[in-house]
């Protein structure tokens, strides 16, 4: 007989069902764990994104940023961009407006916190300034009021630039102080402002475009604001070599370049400008703080160049007298002196402080830090969800709008009025696809068929090509085409289609200027006027 008939039929049995049942154990075990897997994923997934909101709050709450609706400065058409990041460490926010060269967004770095502003520039713009605007902050960088340039680069088909975030502008908290600031108000900003273009005079730079839309005060919640801040140096040029202290040479018919409300009188004349037209375009934004308008405002012309010429003489032909009429005459001497500066001739800042700061003597009050704005919505301050106005931080920001009263109209007004836009837009439309039809007909006409459709094939190809995003989700900057309104005071020039509002030299190489002369530099450190 053999070993195996000596086995039992019962222990073979029982030896299976013990087989099946350990296979069965096994088989729920791992059905269980295939089961839990996915959800161990989710627990973790959530985990780690609850550690990531807490650390992002952490990280709010230790840079001072005010949580709640009077927080960091921001838009009503502010979108959410998903939080794309660029230049490594800065993630994109909400979008606070869109300028004339392109659009800017808030943002945060990623690294420590702070708040950013990031400003987006097509790269293929006939006019860029956004490298050359880092260049000149990069030679000012330290200076106190002057905003931290921490990063320059591309993204796609924009040039980005990344700095400080600010609160708004002196024309915003103007506009909502009832369009006049006390004397107080002006002593104080005053001093401030002459001491902000006394440092960049040191740094053997003039500002060239002098207005209340380029200088800001600091962000909310941090010490510094109700400090006056510069932005925006589109304009800025050096006036004097930064070795050898040459002041560059004094020239005539030179083309406008800033702001024509506040310029000087020499810069309406088409003289070269120096510090001394900073400082008599500083006393023209003096006098606008105080009056809430000037004299040359509103002039009509039917040309800009008509314009700015009765703009001009308006200016020359205004007594200082009536411009200081029932205002402290410490401001009337202030404009006087500067107006009376020769080409070359160094500005006295510590005089220009101290007349200015005599004005409170005369009234009895002191530089406390207490400003008008700080008085709005009940003494709780400018507050960004009930002062809603786009804060470009000087990118491409309109001249201030003339404030005219308008009849309220009825709901039929409107709809008369969107309706005739929309019939407007319509109208437009089909004569659009009129002509380009013709166009293509002719083309189809006068040409080959092979190449006909190899050029149309191509330009189809090149006008679908994949843009980058912009992190709202509109069309990338390159292809706005719906601009900024210009302002009756903002310079037209020729080169309108460069995109840059206020430079009206004709972009043309110089005559024998080397890199390192004493000579203009349009727009920035490397340009034609």
């Amino acid at each position: 007989m053999s070993r195996s008939a000596n086995v039992q039929p019962q222990a073979t049995a029982a030896a299976a069902a013990v087989i099946n049942q350990t296979g069965n154990q096994q088989y729920q075990q791992v059905q269980q764990q295939q089961v839990s897997q996915p959800q161990s994923r989710e627990r973790m997934q959530q985990m780690q994104h609850q550690e990531q909101k807490q650390a992002q709050k952490a990280s709010k709450g230790t840079n001072g940023v005010q949580q709640g609706s009077n927080g960091g400065y921001s838009s009503s058409n502010g979108s959410n961009n998903g939080g794309q990041v660029v230049g490594l460490h800065y993630k994109i926010g909400k979008k606070i407006g869109e300028g004339s060269f392109g659009v800017i967004f808030e943002g945060t770095n990623l690294i420590n916190g702070i708040p950013v502003a990031i400003k987006f520039e097509p790269r293929k713009t006939e006019a860029p300034q956004l490298r050359d605007e880092y260049r000149t902050y990069m030679h000012l960088i330290g200076i106190k009021g002057i905003p931290t340039a921490y990063y320059f680069g591309q993204e796609g088909l924009h040039n980005i630039l990344v700095i400080d975030l600010l609160g708004p502008s002196l024309e915003d908290l103007f506009d909502w102080c009832g369009r006049k600031f006390s004397v107080k108000t002006v002593v104080q900003v005053s001093v401030q402002m002459i001491t902000l273009i006394q440092r960049v005079h040191e740094h053997d730079l003039i500002y060239r475009d002098i207005k209340p839309d380029n200088f800001l005060i600091g962000r909310r919640g941090m010490p510094d604001e109700n400090k006056v801040h510069m932005v925006d140096f589109g304009m800025a040029k050096r006036y004097r070599d930064a070795r050898t202290k040459k002041h560059i040479p004094y020239r005539e018919k030179k083309s406008l370049s800033g702001t024509a409300r506040y310029m000087s009188v020499n810069t309406h004349l088409g003289r070269e400008q120096s510090r001394r037209d900073d400082m008599e375009a500083l006393g023209h934004v003096f006098f606008y703080f105080l009056r809430g308008h000037l004299p040359w405002q509103g002039l009509k012309a039917p040309t800009n160049k008509q314009k700015y010429e009765k703009i001009g003489e308006k200016k020359r032909s205004t007594p200082i007298s009536d411009l200081c009429q029932g205002l402290p005459p410490q401001f009337g001497e202030y404009l006087r002196r500067v107006r009376n500066l020769q080409f070359e001739e160094e500005p006295d800042y510590d005089g220009y402080r101290n007349l200015i700061s005599s004005v409170l003597d005369d009234i009895g009050a002191t530089a406390d830090g207490h400003y008008d704005w700080m008085d709005l919505n009940g003494g709780r301050g400018w507050d960004s969800s009930i002062n809603k106005k786009p804060n470009l931080h000087g990118y491409g920001h309109p001249n201030p709008p003339h404030h005219h009263q308008r009849r309220a109209r009825t709901s039929q007004q409107y709809y008369q009025r969107h309706h005739s836009h929309q019939a407007l837009a319509q109208q437009q439309q089909q004569q659009q696809q009129q002509s380009h039809q013709q166009n293509l007909q002719q083309a189809q006409f006068h040409q080959p068929a092979g190449q006909y459709h190899h050029h149309t094939a191509a330009a189809q190809a090149d006008g679908n090509r994949p843009l980058p995003n912009l992190p709202d989700g509109n069309r990338p900057a390159a292809r706005y085409q719906q601009r900024q309104p210009q302002q009756q005071d903002q310079l037209q020039g020729q080169p309108q289609t460069t995109g840059d509002p206020v430079c009206t030299s004709q972009h043309q190489k110089p005559d024998n200027l080397s890199a390192d002369s004493s000579r203009g530099f349009c727009s920035k450190f490397f340009a034609c006027c």
